[in-house]
């Protein structure tokens, strides 16, 4: 019996260590909150993870209407050892060891720069959701997601059912075939550009393309160095001075004889300027019009000449008698030239 009892005694040292011993100086905090979310009495107080005290008691206040909102008060009982860890403005939350574990109370000096707490003090606190809330929060979300899900599930009974142009993609098996095909032509039409057929093979296997390519840039160099060089008439273009003095020169010119016909001098500006000499080449290009147009009718005798075939037709043949009548003097001038002297 007296082991036995020597034994509990140990016990219950090494079960109180954990808060500073069993006759160790306490410390009394208390937290109000909105749910005790399971809390129960015994349960550790936790400071940055560390075990340093228990909740001594659970109350609910009925009497005060400040604590309408957080009814649940939790009384706590520290070490007094970690009196100067926490502060007057430290926080204490509810929280679940793992997701289905009991709770217990952790206390966040963290942020805190106030003084050490005191006996019977109040710390505020941090309010956190529990696994209760989590569930509520997210129940809109998995209604969504069933509803979301029951449409994915009669989108995919109508692909399955042949329904629709994708349903149809899906399961006939002629669009497999016709895959199948097009992929055996491309096959084929790969195979032969790889073997150097047709245009594309020849242009990507034979060299000839290439070499004609290296002649063509060969030459357009040479043709550039021509030209910067000063070479032909394009290099002499580019290069020589001679031509831009010429066109400067003739653009000059070109503007002495603009401003000479705008001041109205020289036939072309009498003509520009001058509305009697308009007026006088005017009625010259309209009587030589209506001469033209006579002749083009046959009137008089160039029209004559132009428009009447026997008329044409005579002189042809008075050109070609005279022609002979040439010839036959030419070859006996003494029978058509008979010269006589008379002397007195």
């Amino acid at each position: 019996m007296i082991v036995a009892l020597c034994a509990l005694i140990a016990l219950v040292f090494l079960m109180s260590n954990s808060t500073g011993g069993f006759w160790s100086k306490r410390l009394t905090v208390r937290s109000y909150f909105e749910n005790s979310a399971g809390l129960k009495v015994g349960a550790p107080v936790l400071l940055d993870g560390v075990t340093i005290g228990n909740v001594a008691a659970i109350h609910i206040v009925t009497n005060d209407p400040a604590r309408r909102l957080t009814p649940v008060e939790v009384v706590m009982r520290l070490n007094h050892r970690y009196a100067t860890g926490i502060r007057e403005d430290s926080r204490s939350s509810l929280e679940t060891q793992g997701v289905l574990g009991d709770t217990l109370v952790d206390i966040d000096s963290k942020r805190a720069v106030a003084g050490p707490v005191q006996n019977n003090a109040e710390l505020r606190t941090t309010e956190t959701p529990n696994l209760q809330d989590v569930i509520q929060a997210s129940q809109g979300t998995i209604e969504r997601l069933d509803t979301i899900l029951d449409q994915v599930n009669q989108i995919a009974t109508t692909l399955n059912s042949k329904n629709g142009s994708i349903g149809l993609l899906i399961n006939d098996p002629t669009l497999y075939k016709r895959a199948l095909s097009t992929v055996n032509d491309l096959s084929s039409i790969i195979d032969q550009i790889n073997n150097g057929q047709g245009s594309i093979g020849k242009l990507l296997k034979d060299d000839t393309l290439y070499a004609r390519l290296n002649d063509i840039v060969g030459k357009a160099d040479s043709i550039t160095n021509d030209l910067d060089q000063g070479k032909g008439t394009a290099g002499k273009l580019l290069k020589d001075d001679t031509l831009y003095k010429e066109l400067k020169e003739t653009t000059h010119n070109l503007n002495e004889i603009t401003a000479s016909i705008n001041a109205g001098q020289g036939t072309l500006g009498v003509l520009t300027k001058d509305p009697k000499t308009a007026a006088k080449l005017t009625d010259t290009i309209d009587k030589l019009d209506a001469m033209l147009t006579q002749i083009n009718e046959g009137q008089g005798t160039l029209g004559a000449l132009l428009k009447d075939r026997k008329l044409y037709d005579n002189v042809d043949h008075l050109m070609t008698d005279s022609s002979d009548l040439i010839v036959a003097i030419r070859k006996d001038p003494k029978k058509y030239l008979n010269i006589r002297v008379h002397i007195f």
